[in-house]
């Protein structure tokens, strides 16, 4: 059986996948895989995920969508959903099923701009944190 693999481009610190399939559960165990071994070769930092070609999604895809972020966030990297057809968000709340902490936006562009807004947000924290650890370090000393 030949699995279709889903294209995964690289946009700067980021990372783009546009699924133009209806994905079944084997698919998307497969591009869950493969969006963590880009994040872990590439080290980017976010993860655009366009799911406007989805006209439907089961219990199944939703849970592995949330995993993936979830996943993701363990490797330093965020994950955005962009482009959700009403039918698709319409069917994850009947389903009961919560995305979590996962981000999303009406389109590319704005999942874009989500992304770089979230890693500059990132990168001030973090020189932050080593501004206050150099600044405890010279009162110690």
């Amino acid at each position: 059986m030949i699995t279709q693999s889903i294209p995964i481009l690289k946009l700067k610190e980021f990372l783009l996948v546009s699924i133009q399939t209806d994905l079944h559960d084997r698919m998307a165990e497969q591009l869950q895989y493969d969006i963590l071994q880009h994040i872990s070769k590439t080290g980017a930092k976010g993860v655009l995920i366009d799911i406007s070609a989805l006209e439907m999604v089961d219990s199944f895809i939703g849970r592995t969508l949330a995993d993936t972020a979830r996943m993701a966030s363990t490797l330093d990297a965020e994950i955005v959903i962009v482009g959700m057809q009403p039918a698709v968000a319409i069917t994850l709340v009947e389903l009961g099923l919560s995305l979590g902490d996962v981000k999303t936006a009406m389109n590319l562009d704005e999942g874009y701009t989500l992304l770089v807004e979230q890693l500059s947000k990132n990168g001030s924290n973090q020189i932050e944190s080593e501004e206050k650890e150099e600044v405890s370090i010279d009162d110690s000393g």
